[in-house]
Formats: C-alpha cells, structure tokens, sequence
C-alpha cells in the first residue's frame, strides 16, 4: 500500500464520520441525553421517596446483587420464602450483564440511571428510520423526539426498573437493522431482546414475517424460527425447571382461558368468542386508544409492522391484572418500538400516497409536518404521561406526581430503614424492599420466615405488592402479639420489630 493510498483512505474516512456527526446527529444525541437525564433523575427522585419497591426494583436488585456474589440471578420468593433462581419467574438473564456495574455502583439507584441511559439510545435507530423512509432531517429528528415524548415510553422507564424496558431500544435497533439489512447488527440486537422476557420472541416472530415481506424471506424466517424456538423453550422448560411451582406463577392471571400456557393457546384458537369477551372491556379499549391516539394513528397506515406488537397487545389485554392494560407500566415496552417504528413507516406512506388537494400541501410540507408531529405528541405527554409538574397545567395529568417528592413521612421511612442491619434476613413491606433486597434473604410481608427484623408501613399497608389495609392490619396485629419480636421503632405508620435472640 503506498502513501498516498493511505492518506486517500484516511481522508475518506474523516469525510464519512464527519457526514455521519452532521447537526441533524448531534441534536439526536442532545435530545438523547436530555431525556436520559430527565429520566433518569426522577427515577431516582422516586426511589428516594420510598416510591419503588420490593416489586420490583428490589427484586431486580438482589438478582444483580446475588450474582456478583456467585450465585447467579438467586432471589427470596415472595410468596413462600424460598431462594430460586429468577429464570423461574421471567427468562430475563440479561440481568446478569448489570453485575460488573454493580461492583462499580453498589446501589439500586445503578440500575434505574442505566435503564433511563438505554432506553434514550432507541432514539437513534428512530432517527435513523425516519431518514431512511422520510427522506428529510426535520422529520428524521421528529421521529426521535416521537419515540422520546411518546408517554408509555416514560411511564415504562420511570416504573421502577425491569429487564424487559430494555427490550423498546434493542427492538428498535433490530428494527433498523432489518431494514437496512445489516445481518450481524440484527443478531445482536435480537438476541439481547430475547433475554430480557420470555414471550419478547413473539414479537421478533412478526417481524421477521415483515422482512419476508419486504424482500428478505430467508434472513425472516431464521429470525422467527430462532424467536419462536427461544420462546418455546424459554415457557415449557426454563420456567418449569427454576420455578417454585414447576410453572409460571403469572399463568393465573389467564385463568379465564386456561391453567397452563398450552391450555390458554387452545382456547385462544378453539374458543375465540371467549378471548373476545376478556379482551372487549371499555377499560382495554382506551388502553388501545392511549396506545394509538400519542401516534396520531400513525401505525395504522403500516399494518404489518405494527402487527408485532399485536402478541404483547393479546398479553395485555386478556390478563386479568389491570396494571397490564395500561400505559402506566413496563407492559408496554415491547410495544413501543414497533408503533413507534410504524408510525414513522405509516407517516412515510402516507406523504407518497394519493390524497385529497387539501391535505397535499400539509403533508409534503416537512416542516409543518413534523412540527405538528412533535406538539401532538407533546401534548399527549401533557395529558397521559408521568411527569410530575403536569398536574398543574389545565388537563394536565395529575397520575402520581406525588411519588417524587419527600416530606416528612420519607423521614420516618428512613429513619426506621436505618435501624436495619446489611446482610441480615428481614420481612419487608413493599415499598421498604427496593432498599434492602442487597441481602441473601428478603422476604416480603406478611412473609417472616427466618427474618430477624421486620420494618412495614401502616400507610402504605402492602400485602405482597397489593394494597390490603385490613389483611396488613391483621397480620402486624398478630405480629406484635408474638413474644418472639419486639416493637424497636414507630412513627408515623413506621413500625420495625426485631426479633428476640433465640436461647
């Protein structure tokens, strides 16, 4: 290679990163970084007010903090006490990469700093796809910000923290990758997905049907075989092998349909009519609407890729545990990417399709365009999303704003917190459990097993990760008859007992 060869190619290849690092990019990365930041401080405003809990930050925390420990992925099951391995509740191993940044930041608050960071990189890809199917930078960077400002994300990114959150950007990468054919990119970001949730395969199963469709048949059907496999595997042995029970301890919330994940996909096929009436409440409808409206119904004009969120959209809606229907939980994490991503594909097909004289000019002008984009959205964040000074904006949503501010009850939870030993087996109301589970064993009250301190909260009265004031009433009463422990603290609905020294 001569010289000058090298310098051409040396020059070639500052030309092509200083194309790529173009202002269009940097603001991306500003957005980006603004919303990580944005997030990632009220996540941690959260935790600090006693507003995560043993459900399930506490529960992520010990399975990180277990496996630096050498016991990989190892938890205390809330309802019997029991240490297993968490690949018998979800098959999100992913959780074990957190392990080597757990040495470095020992704290709960680790994982909902990095949550926020990742989840804010699936701005890119969108980025990337709106350049690629949009043609224009102004609405390239709208459809980042549509990803950014769409409330599930948020609301999924400040719920506490869980493996599957994960799943929005990675899909969205894999997304991108499908669509510029770049095999090796589409792995890794797959692959990863998987391993945040056993049923995140179904998703990844349409979406090779989609690449098919759009002239990859063979790249599309390794990716669904592969997805559908790891979910099979992932439900009918992972889960049985690790689980306390032998099964998924989530099948219940499915009891209308069947007992098992095989008798909920018999019924799903040979009894439609009563999947429809679970499914066909008003309640789950404006779940659908607050998926849809955010998106000006954009995903509708690109069906097929939509569809991918259809299995999870199923999952939700016919469960019988409501936090699965709404937009106000992780449950809505392997949506996002693909309405996201079929928004931007919709948008694109809409500006290339035959249409009224009066919508011409609106829709191929790109800057209105994607100005109104951003406001919709923005606007539906105002209403719908999680932020906490929206609740004194007229409509503004008032939906827990609470729970990032402290007051003196936060000083009594921390102050009773405190009285806790590290490393000690302890019973745990809820709430209390995000902050103690860097432990061996944690149990979650009314669960007292062989704890030798119990610290609850009568005004936050959990029974497991349920409100039950009476239930909660009931089993402190009869905890506090038990010679066997002593009431060290109280105040202000703080109560710790320890446990006497055995003879």
């Amino acid at each position: 290679m001569t010289a000058r060869t090298l310098t051409d190619g040396l020059s070639a290849a500052r030309t092509q990163v200083a194309s790529r690092l173009d202002a269009a990019t940097a603001t991306v990365g500003l957005m980006t970084g603004a919303w990580a930041l944005l997030i990632g401080g009220l996540s941690v405003a959260r935790h600090r007010a006693f507003f995560t809990g043993r459900f399930d930050l506490g529960n992520m925390t010990q399975a990180v903090w277990s496996t630096t420990q050498g016991r990989p992925l190892e938890t205390t099951d809330a309802a019997t006490g029991e240490q297993f391995v968490r690949l018998g509740a979800h098959v999100d191993p992913i959780l074990a990469v957190f392990a080597p940044l757990f040495w470095v930041w020992p704290s709960p608050e680790m994982l909902l700093v990095a949550q926020a960071i990742i989840v804010a990189l699936g701005a890119f890809p969108a980025f990337w796809l709106g350049r690629r199917w949009l043609g224009d930078d102004r609405l390239a960077l709208a459809a980042a910000a549509l990803y950014l400002l769409y409330p599930p994300l948020a609301w999924a990114t400040l719920t506490e923290f869980h493996p599957v959150t994960l799943a929005a950007p990675l899909l969205l990468f894999a997304i991108w990758a499908a669509e510029v054919r770049r095999y090796g990119l589409l792995a890794v970001a797959a692959g990863a997905a998987l391993l945040t949730k056993e049923q995140v395969g179904l998703a990844l199963v349409v979406l090779g049907v989609w690449m098919a469709a759009r002239g990859a048949p063979r790249a599309g059907a390794a990716l669904a075989a592969v997805s559908a496999a790891w979910v099979a595997v992932s439900v009918w042995v992972i889960i049985p092998r690790f689980s306390t029970s032998g099964q998924s301890a989530f099948i219940g919330r499915y009891e209308a349909l069947g007992d098992s994940p095989g008798g909920v996909a018999t019924s799903l096929v040979l009894r439609p009519w009563e999947a429809a009436e679970v499914a066909g409440t008003p309640e789950r409808g404006g779940y659908l609407l607050a998926l849809l409206l955010p998106l000006a119904l954009l995903p509708l004009a690109a069906p097929l890729l939509a569809a991918a969120a259809v299995p999870e959209i199923a999952l939700n809606v016919l469960s019988s545990w409501w936090p699965q229907y709404s937009i106000e939980f992780h449950y809505v994490a392997v949506i996002v990417p693909f309405l996201v991503a079929a928004s931007i594909l919709g948008l694109a097909r809409l500006r290339r399709a035959e249409r009224p004289e009066f919508l011409v000019r609106a829709v191929e002008r790109p800057g209105p365009v994607a100005l109104a984009l951003v406001v919709w959205v923005a606007l539906s964040g105002v209403v719908l999303g999680p932020l906490p000074w929206w609740d004194a904006v007229p409509l503004g949503s008032d939906n827990r704003a609470h729970e990032y501010r402290g007051g003196p009850h936060t000083d009594a939870q921390r102050e009773g917190l405190a009285l806790i030993p590290d490393g000690v087996p302890v019973s745990a109301g809820n709430r209390f459990g995000a902050h103690l589970s860097e432990r061996r064993r944690i149990h979650t009250f009314p669960v007292i097993a062989d704890a030798r301190w119990v610290i609850v909260d009568t005004r936050q009265p959990f029974i497991a990760d349920r409100p039950d004031p009476r239930r909660h009433a009931l089993r402190l009463a009869a905890l506090r008859r038990d010679p066997a422990f002593s009431t060290v603290f109280q105040r202000d609905g703080v109560v710790v007992l320890k446990r006497s020294p055995g003879p």
